[in-house]
Formats: C-alpha cells, structure tokens, sequence
C-alpha cells in the first residue's frame, strides 16, 4: 500500500466505525485491530509482530492546534523506533511486549469535537517512521545515551530511556524552538487567538514539514470528501 492507500483505508475504517479509540495496529493484510487485539493475538501467536507495518493513533481533539499539528501532542514516535530497533521497557510499553521490526509508519488520525467552524473534520497524517527518526537525530541519540549496551541488550531501563526522551524533546529543530516550546506556541496562536505569533506559527509549520514530512489528508466528515484548511 501507498500514502494515499493507507490514509484512505483508516478514513474507511473510521467512517465504519471499525477503528477503536487510541491505540491501533495496521497490519500487512489491510487490517486495523486495536492494541489490545494485537496483544491476545501474539500471547498464542507471537509471529504477528512482524506483521505490524504501522501505529494508528485514533483520538478526538477540542484544540484547533492538535488538528493542525497532531505530531507535536504525542511523542510515540521514540517508542515506535525502539521497538522497531528490538529496543523496549518491558514494564512501560504502549507498543505492545515485542520487537516491531517491520514498523513503517506512524499514523495520527484526529476528530475535531467541539469548535465549532471544525466540527466536521477529521485529520489523519501519516509519517515514514525512518524519515522522522533521521530528522529527530535519533539513531545518534540512542547510540550515545546506550553505549555498548547498544549491540548486546535489548532492553533499557527507565533512567535511558527518559534520556534519550528529553534529548529528543529538547533539541531545538522548530524554528529555534523545542519541541514543547512549538506546541505552546500553536496552542496559543490557534486556541487562545494570540494573533500576534502568526509569523512564528507559520515558521514552525515550516519546520514541522521540514522534520515530519506528513502525507496529510483533512476529510468533511458528512460528505468524507478531502477539503482545505
């Protein structure tokens, strides 16, 4: 499946109401089962991790800048690459108690809720998990914080992996901002009408592409065609 294949196919499972809340797995058949079916699945067939080739994110938003920038309100994406690479905290695992080694996209999918100019509109963005990773640094990351741990072990401990979170997080790739500091600075331009910070939204926007690069689809849920925003 392509981009456009996959984005399509979570809009359908969506419309059908067949996609659960939050955590999703998209398989190599075209399935979409939700985290917990994945998990009783691999308990007597655990092969089914390497038919994971992506992560839905399904959620519902009031905030006009999640809908805008999705990315910036879940750092899921250092999970998925350490589960991709065999590297995971067994106690602390939202991709589930394996490796996902044939892990290709992350995909956010986003319902506007309560403001009302957005009502009907669900986001769905989808990122190339290797591109992103690479533009985050993460590969450098994680070999400086793991060490020689890095070829023999495939679990780490809390303390490195909340290293290599906050070094992620604080590195200064939006437009001279981190990632945190993007987040407010959207919220407030988008959701408390600071009207002031457009050119510095439209720099991290700028930025956010840059670091990303999203295939991004925004649907009119009545009519589930594709519109502008």
């Amino acid at each position: 499946m392509d981009e456009y294949q996959i984005v399509e196919l979570v809009k359908d499972r969506y419309r059908m109401g067949s996609i659960k809340a939050h955590n999703n797995f998209l398989l190599n058949d075209r399935t979409i089962i939700s985290i917990e079916s994945y998990e009783r699945s691999y308990d007597h067939n655990p092969s089914i991790s390497k038919q994971v080739t992506g992560y839905v994110y399904n959620d519902r938003t009031e905030f006009v800048s999640t809908l805008e920038f999705p990315t910036l309100d879940w750092y899921i994406i250092l999970d998925a690459y350490l589960h991709k690479k065999g590297y995971f905290i067994i106690a602390n695992s939202p991709l589930g108690p394996a490796p996902l080694p044939n892990l290709k996209y992350i995909i956010h999918s986003i319902k506007a809720v309560t403001k009302y100019e957005f009502q009907d509109r669900l986001a769905i963005e989808l990122l190339d998990l290797d591109v992103v990773a690479n533009n985050l640094n993460l590969p450098n990351i994680v070999s400086s914080v793991l060490g020689p741990k890095l070829l023999s072990e495939n679990e780490m401990n809390e303390n490195e992996f909340y290293e290599i979170l906050n070094w992620m997080l604080s590195q200064k790739l939006f437009a001279g901002h981190t990632w945190d500091d993007a987040k407010s600075v959207v919220y407030r331009y988008f959701d408390k009408n600071e009207r002031e910070l457009s050119k510095e939204v439209l720099k991290i926007s700028q930025a956010y592409q840059q670091v990303f690069r999203p295939y991004r689809v925004v649907y009119n849920t009545k009519t589930w065609q594709p519109v502008v925003m």
